[in-house]
C-alpha cells in the first residue's frame, strides 16, 4: 500500500477537497483506496456524507487505544473502492495523550501497516498545524502532496514545511522526499497575480510541482455540502477532469499503474459544462 499525506500547515489552500477528490479519482481508476481523516475538524469525513458525531470509534481510538486496530474503524463509503478511517473533534486531544507514548511518532504507519495488504494506496488528510498527528502522517508516508494557494502569503509557510519534511526524511523515512509534489490549487488564469505566483513556484521548486493544477471552480466548492466528490457531483466538469489527471500524475510519480480503466460513477443528477483538463503552465 503506497501512502500519501496531504499536508499544509496552512488552512484555507484546498487540503481537505485534494485529498477527498484525488482519493475518489485514485479510486475511479481502479484501484482499492483508503482515506483516512487525521484532522479533529473532520472535514474530510463530513465530505464523504457522513455525520462525524455518529461514531463510536473514530481514528482517535486506533491513535490512543492500542486495543482498537484500524480495521474496526475502518467504514465503506458512497464510492466503491473507495473506503474511510473518520474523524471528530475528540481527535483534538490525542496529541496530549501520545506525549508518554513510547515511539509516538511511529503510532499511525504501525496501524496502517496492519491493513496495508488489503488496498493499493491511503490519503491521509492531516490538519493544518505542524503538530505530533502530522508527524505521525509524514512518518507513515510514501509521499507527500502539499496543496499551494496561488498567493503570496500562502508561499510564507511552505519553507517551513517543507523543513519540517526533510527533519523527517532525515530521522525517520530517507525515501520520502521522492514522492513529494507541490499541487497549485485556486488558480485563476485570467489573473496577473495567478499567473506570477504560479511561474515563481514552479520556478523555485522545479519538477517538485504537479504539472497539473486546479483552478477555482463553483462546483468543486459546493461538493462538500452534499458529501460528494467533485467525481460524482459534477463529473464532467473541468475540477473532476483536473482530479483525474492529478491521480494518473500521482501513480506515475509513485511508480504505480491505475488498476484497471476505471470505474463507472454516476452523476447523482448534477453535472455541469464540459471543460478542457488545464495543466501546467
Amino acid at each position: 500500500m503506497r501512502i500519501v499525506t496531504v499536508a499544509n500547515q496552512k488552512g484555507g489552500c484546498g487540503k481537505t477537497t485534494t485529498a477527498i477528490n484525488i482519493a475518489a479519482a485514485l479510486a475511479a481508476m481502479g484501484n482499492h483506496v483508503l482515506l483516512v481523516d487525521l484532522d479533529p475538524q473532520a472535514h474530510a469525513t463530513l465530505g464523504c456524507g457522513f455525520n462525524p458525531d455518529g461514531w463510536d470509534k473514530t481514528i482517535y481510538d486506533v491513535l490512543t487505544n492500542p486495543l482498537v486496530p484500524v480495521s474496526a474503524v475502518i467504514t465503506s463509503t458512497s464510492l466503491k473502492l473507495l473506503d474511510l478511517v473518520p474523524s471528530n473533534t475528540l481527535l483534538g486531544s490525542a496529541e496530549i495523550e501520545l506525549r508518554q507514548v513510547l515511539g509516538k511518532q511511529l503510532v499511525l504507519g504501525e496501524q496502517l501497516r496492519a491493513v496495508a495488504n488489503e488496498y493499493d494506496l491511503c490519503i491521509v488528510d492531516c490538519a493544518p498545524s505542524l503538530g505530533l498527528l502530522m508527524i505521525n502522517a509524514l512518518v507513515a508516508s510514501t509521499g507527500v502532496m502539499v496543496p499551494v494557494q496561488v498567493h503570496f502569503y500562502a508561499l510564507e509557510g511552505l519553507r517551513r514545511l517543507l523543513q519540517t519534511i526533510g527533519i523527517v526524511r532525515k530521522r525517520f523515512h530517507p525515501c520520502l522526499v521522492k514522492t513529494t509534489g507541490l499541487l497549485l490549487t485556486f488558480v485563476e488564469s485570467r489573473t496577473r497575480l495567478s499567473t506570477r505566483v504560479e511561474l515563481g513556484v514552479r520556478r523555485l521548486f522545479g519538477d517538485l510541482v504537479f504539472d497539473t493544477v486546479i483552478h477555482r471552480s463553483i462546483a468543486l466548492a459546493e461538493s462538500p455540502s452534499v458529501g460528494q466528490s467533485i467525481l460524482t457531483y459534477a463529473p464532467e466538469s473541468r475540477a473532476a477532469a483536473e482530479y483525474r489527471a492529478l491521480a494518473a500524475e500521482v501513480l506515475l510519480r509513485l511508480g504505480a499503474q491505475p488498476a484497471s480503466d476505471g470505474t463507472d460513477f454516476t452523476t447523482s443528477g448534477r453535472t455541469s459544462e464540459e471543460y478542457p483538463i488545464g495543466t501546467g503552465v
